[in-house]
């Protein structure tokens, strides 16, 4: 694995407990994490489990004890990681967005297909798939209980930037992250709009915004915020991404969809919400609620209609059957596990497991197009220009 903070720290849980709850047909084994500082990465190898150390990820493309390389770096280094690997007969777990701009992901993509011919696969972390309730929405509506989809309305709502003086880090640097909450949280919305519904997004009409272009170069960190450095002399560095992104969108199905991503939501804090509305029912999600799926069923008696709350904890839900008795919730980390379960079991079966490069490269040109809706004044963009 390469890299050890945030999504290396949940990667890790992953690869630690997939095989210890799920009848794995391969047992992963967590043999070389990377990182740039040898003492660091050394103490976040012991503390999280891994074999042994490098600090610099060519020496996994050399080594013949690797078989598969993740990849939970900043977005400017994922193409490179992700190519050399999969040219060196190496499987890949990519974190999203696949890369910072759509040539990138065009690369990666042909390399992965490239590499699927000769059984070596990739595949692109949008672990919000692995969620039980959303897994049993997208069963809902592949069963055709929603019937035609007509709305879908998306908000990734977070507050970890709301203070002006939270420092500056790598995901508020362009270079390093593509953009802001666009493509660090309006990604997971766009994928999971498209995979529930089946439906591709065809053209978008965007804004984008910047709240505080400023802020402290240094500071305490504190998870993916913190508090910067304040004072007279304290340096303060530029904010060269988005902090909120809004959108409509038209999808190839016939569906209309609102979309609404930011890290300026005070008081939310993981709020993933989706809702589908279609003809003959509605879903609803909202990751703050995570065990809960709200259902609407026009079929009902008009004396009792209404959402009710389904509860996904039972063993007759997706994934929920390997883990604990009725009622006993699962959690963020558990999203990791079950897409841990389901690479390795691709891999093994010898398919290709999604969300692939391909599927992600669609994603990619969503996040293009609403950029570029949101430079020419909100003007409507096809995805596919």
């Amino acid at each position: 694995m390469v890299g050890y903070a945030f999504m290396g720290a949940a990667h890790s849980q992953a690869w630690r407990t997939a095989h210890r709850f799920f009848d794995l047909p391969l047992t992963p084994e967590m043999t070389a994490l990377v990182g740039r500082d040898e003492q660091r990465v050394q103490a976040a190898a012991e503390r999280m489990g891994w074999g042994s150390v490098e600090t610099d990820w060519r020496r996994l493309i050399e080594r013949d004890d690797i078989d598969l390389i993740d990849i939970c770096t900043p977005g400017d280094t994922h193409r490179e990681i992700a190519v050399a690997a999969l040219a060196a007969g190496k499987h890949v777990l990519c974190e999203k967005p696949l890369a910072n701009t759509v040539a990138e992901a065009e690369e990666m993509a042909a390399a992965a297909e490239a590499a699927a011919q000769r059984g070596v696969f990739a595949m692109c972390g949008f672990t919000y798939r692995r969620t039980p309730a959303l897994a049993l929405a997208r069963r809902f509506v592949q069963e055709g209980r929603l019937g035609q989809i007509r709305h879908v309305r998306a908000q990734y709502l977070q507050d970890w930037l709301s203070d002006a003086d939270a420092p500056l880090t790598w995901r508020l640097d362009k270079d390093k992250a593509g953009s802001g909450a666009l493509g660090d949280i309006g990604a997971h919305s766009i994928d999971l709009a498209q995979w529930l519904t089946g439906q591709r997004i065809a053209g978008v009409s965007a804004l984008m915004h910047t709240f505080v272009t400023e802020r402290p170069v240094g500071g305490d960190f504190v998870g993916l915020g913190g508090h910067g450095a304040t004072g007279q002399d304290a340096a303060r560095g530029p904010v060269t991404v988005d902090d909120a992104t809004a959108f409509t969108a038209r999808f190839d199905g016939g569906a209309i969809g609102v979309f609404e991503a930011t890290r300026f939501a005070l008081g939310r804090k993981n709020a993933v919400r989706i809702e589908i509305n279609g003809t003959a029912g509605s879903l609803a999600f909202d990751f703050e609620e995570s065990n809960v799926l709200q259902w609407f069923d026009a079929a009902d008696a008009a004396d009792a209609q209404g959402f009710r709350r389904i509860i996904v904890t039972e063993p007759v839900h997706p994934y929920v059957g390997n883990w604990w008795p009725a009622g006993h919730g699962l959690g963020y980390e558990h999203g990791f596990t079950h897409q841990v379960v389901d690479l390795v079991t691709a891999i093994a079966a010898g398919e290709q497991p999604r969300p692939s490069f391909a599927d992600a490269l669609q994603v990619q040109r969503v996040l293009a197009a609403i950029e570029a809706s949101a430079e020419n004044s909100s003007a409507w963009q096809s995805t596919t220009d």
